[in-house]
């Protein structure tokens, strides 16, 4: 049986790196399949969902802020992505999601203090 080479990575980490039987994805004119021997293929992805399925029929996902998804040779699937969070489940995903949102908020919240903070550090010293 011929299978999908199937490579995630953001700028600082490889996600995914495994064979795979098929790849749903979408992009901004909708959703699509790809399976062994698709054609050479390249495409902007949304902020989305990615799953595919492995020899053993089980699906994985990813939920993605953006990306590239290249498909090359019919064989070699490649997504590069801003950031990416890896589920077994969708619903396992969303809270993986919800809990990565309210940690990113977190810490926008402290760069926005900490920018505040020495924003009236600096007014002080000039005033001085």
């Amino acid at each position: 049986m011929s299978m999908l080479h199937l490579t995630i990575s953001t700028p600082m980490d490889l996600l995914v790196d495994v064979q795979t039987r098929s790849v749903r994805a979408e992009d901004d004119s909708g959703g699509f399949g790809l399976l062994p021997g698709h054609v050479d293929f390249l495409t902007a992805l949304p902020a989305s969902v990615v799953r595919w399925r492995d020899a053993a029929d089980r699906w994985s996902y990813c939920a993605l802020r953006g990306g590239l998804l290249t498909v090359r040779d019919g064989q070699e699937v490649a997504i590069a992505c801003r950031e990416g969070v890896l589920g077994d489940s969708l619903p396992q995903l969303a809270g993986k999601v919800a809990d990565f949102r309210a940690r990113e908020q977190g810490v926008d919240r402290e760069v926005r203090i900490e920018q505040l903070r020495l924003h009236s550090q600096a007014v002080r010293q000039l005033m001085r």
